[in-house]
């Protein structure tokens, strides 16, 4: 099985090495692992931080945008890049542990899932960091709201829609258009799977969430309607 693991990428010049690196060793039975980086018009280092990693590890793939357009325009990038078997997407802000992609490869290596999901909400939020505290909460509570309403529209029931790790066949898209540009991208991939009949499997992971202070992106108050209507609208329509 190859597995291509896709890093969007905006200024994240402080992490984007060590994300790299953890990915680079990570080991999975069975699996070959294609990286490809895709950096979104960065202000900051990152395209230089990242240059060096290639300049070392001949196997990672790097396209670069010239202009912003958000994450969901990176991680298509990505995905018409990649040659893997299954697609998977890894956030660059160390938020999420790189080894927990082993626990999601599991269920399809054994063939009990074909579409996997690792979802962080089967737990009560993680409010280590006071000063971020309401934000957190909002956010928590937007994505159970979020993840409902797909559960009810769509007929399965999702804890964490919002997920970044999202572990599906390559083949799984070769039909259908991803249009989103920004974090619409996760309702709308999300959608469109379950419209297509594929069924998900939630994992249980952890992660070390990052503060509003450290540079995290998504403004939940802003991004919050628009994946309701995203998940609204594809429904409905193709």
């Amino acid at each position: 099985m190859k597995l291509s693991i896709i890093i969007p990428v905006f200024n994240e010049s402080k992490t984007i090495k060590e994300v790299v690196n953890d990915v680079v060793k990570l080991t999975i039975p069975h699996v070959d692992k294609e990286i490809i980086i895709i950096d979104d018009c960065s202000i900051d280092n990152t395209v230089l931080e990242v240059n060096k990693l290639v300049s070392k590890n001949k196997s990672i793939h790097f396209y670069k945008h010239d202009s912003n357009q958000g994450k969901g325009a990176a991680v298509r990038t990505g995905i018409s890049h990649a040659t893997g078997d299954y697609i998977i997407i890894q956030d660059a802000d160390l938020e999420y542990n790189p080894e927990q992609i082993k626990k999601l490869v599991e269920p399809i290596y054994n063939k009990d899932a074909i579409v996997v999901f690792g979802t962080r909400l089967n737990r009560l939020p993680n409010l280590t960091k006071d000063e971020n505290r309401p934000l957190f909460l909002f956010h928590y509570f937007g994505n159970r709201f979020l993840s409902l309403i797909t559960s009810l529209l769509y007929g399965q029931w999702i804890t964490d829609m919002e997920t970044c790790y999202k572990l599906f066949p390559r083949s799984a898209l070769s039909n259908t258009r991803l249009n989103a540009k920004g974090f619409a991208f996760e309702p709308e991939i999300t959608a469109k799977l379950l419209k297509n009949g594929y069924k998900i499997m939630e994992i249980p992971i952890t992660t070390t969430p990052r503060g509003y202070d450290e540079g995290k992106k998504l403004n939940a108050a802003k991004e919050g309607p628009l994946a309701l209507w995203t998940l609204l609208k594809y429904r409905f329509v193709n």
